[in-house]
């Protein structure tokens, strides 16, 4: 169930006495953020590193490998590269999450081609 107004505004003023900075709620439902995160990044732009065909899965996996959101640490893959049977990583270069996804999953890109929108977190 998601939150009313009422809950939220509670919630807001509850952190108001509290030295948090920046607050996250996930449910099943949705994510509620209070406040901002304490340093800012502009989102950076991943690129394809070759031709080929980007996946968000690993081919035999259903899942997208950094659903949009979710935190990722610096080096893991967030997508593929598919060249022939090769798979080549898109890796997250710093702490951060998928914030936008730039090509199709399954489009065929050329070198250089924007695959995510990746935002930085400390």
């Amino acid at each position: 169930m998601k939150k009313t107004d009422a809950q939220r505004e509670d919630i807001a003023r509850w952190l108001a006495g509290t030295d948090i900075g920046y607050f996250e709620l996930r449910t099943p439902f949705e994510t509620l953020r209070f406040g901002a995160p304490q340093a800012h990044h502009a989102p950076t732009t991943l690129r394809a590193a070759s031709v080929g065909v980007f996946r968000r899965a690993h081919p035999l996996h259903a899942a997208a490998l950094a659903p949009i959101g979710e935190p990722v640490s610096a080096g893991q893959a967030v997508g593929v590269l598919q060249i022939g049977p090769l798979l080549l990583p898109v890796l997250a270069p710093v702490p951060g999450r998928v914030a936008r996804w730039l090509a199709d999953d399954g489009a065929a890109v050329g070198f250089g081609a924007a695959l995510i929108e990746f935002q930085e977190t400390t």
